[in-house]
């Protein structure tokens, strides 16, 4: 066990942390459990945001051509979409929860610092992993996986923090220009997915997935339409104003978008886990990729929570709490797979230090 994952695959555990405190922010529920669970995973996924951001450094540090290895090879690349995802997610629960912790001023400050991090992270992947792709050796049809989704969604969650913040920003100008920069980031980042989505329903089509390690990346199909739902809803509840739209149009556009998307969401859901019941027969072999079962599904959480927000339907309030349990419940798995993983690696490593001694020396052995 040399490695329990890749080095940006580590920063999707910040992303499925992160998502559940910017959850309980936008369900359209007030409880003081709520709260409570909120302030708990918003500090953890700032903690663990320093603490991947640490262990990044440290292992491109110590193998100066690791960076490279990683974003040439088509199975580690698209990771790095997880590594822009995660500030933008943090600063997201940060605005969601961080007020209680920080102030208003200072949580939307750290908040914009994340944002533009993200999202220069955001665009850089969603245009260079692509490019590396389409420039590499070919890669055949059946290979196409969900991760590919990763570095395209990416500018998507930028788009729906940055219209977050739309209506947080002092200056008219910096807010429109902030507005119409989400707006765009929200089309070619859908458009993008759309064709991946489309690549990947081709591609399970003609090529039965048969291998359990392949389930979990399902649920990553659920990020862009979920959280692309979300993103259209954030702009018509925080951006009319910038993009000189009423609010009434915008909304509009939410729910002729975001309900058929969320339609959609649930239909694939729902094929995830009946193809899982059908490959898995109760055994699901841990990896990192357990932890497509917390963002992706977060994302239609706030999405559906968004819909909620804009239509006044009790139905989507509802759909929101049932996914917000699942949420918890993806968790929850992902964690105790992730500890465990790693205590047995630590296990691992403590037995290879200890020189082994054999029970009856030889001659040889004792002469030495």
């Amino acid at each position: 066990m040399k490695s329990l994952a890749y080095t940006p695959q580590w920063f999707t555990a910040v992303m499925g942390t992160a998502i559940i405190a910017t959850a309980t922010g936008a369900l359209p529920f007030d409880a003081p459990f709520l709260h409570l669970i909120g302030d708990m995973f918003w500090i953890a996924s700032v903690l663990l945001l320093v603490l991947a951001t640490g262990y990044m450094v440290s292992q491109y540090w110590r193998d100066r051509g690791l960076f490279m290895r990683e974003l040439r090879d088509p199975k580690a690349a698209p990771f790095f979409g997880a590594l822009a995802m995660a500030p933008l997610a943090v600063g997201g629960a940060t605005l969601a929860v961080g007020p209680r912790f920080l102030g208003d001023e200072l949580a939307v400050t750290m908040d914009e610092a994340l944002w533009v991090i993200g999202t220069i992270l955001a665009v850089g992947a969603a245009i260079v992993v692509p490019a590396m792709q389409f420039t590499s050796e070919r890669i055949a049809l059946d290979a196409a996986s969900p991760a590919w989704l990763l570095p395209v969604v990416a500018p998507m969650v930028s788009a729906t923090t940055g219209a977050m913040l739309v209506d947080r920003i002092d200056s008219p100008g910096a807010a429109q220009a902030m507005a119409f920069t989400s707006l765009a980031l929200f089309g070619a980042s859908g458009l993008a997915a759309l064709l991946m989505t489309g690549t990947l329903w081709w591609k399970m089509a003609h090529h039965p997935l048969n291998d359990p390690a392949q389930i979990a990346p399902l649920w990553i199909v659920l990020g862009p339409l979920g959280q692309s739902t979300t993103a259209i809803a954030m702009l018509a509840i925080h951006a009319s104003t910038a993009l000189g739209m009423s609010t009434a149009a915008l909304s509009a556009a939410a729910i002729v978008y975001g309900v058929p998307v969320m339609g959609f969401a649930l239909l694939w859901l729902a094929t995830s886990l009946a193809v899982g019941l059908r490959i898995a027969r109760g055994k699901l072999p841990y990896a990192m990729t357990w932890w497509s079962f917390t963002f992706p599904v977060g994302t239609c959480v706030t999405g559906a929570a968004g819909l909620a927000a804009v239509t006044g339907a009790a139905i989507f309030a509802w759909l929101a709490a049932v996914l917000f349990v699942l949420l918890l419940a993806g968790w929850t798995v992902a964690a105790w797979g992730t500890a465990r993983a790693l205590l047995r690696r630590r296990a691992v490593q403590r037995a290879s230090d200890v020189p082994h001694v054999p029970a009856y020396p030889s001659a040889g052995v004792l002469t030495h």
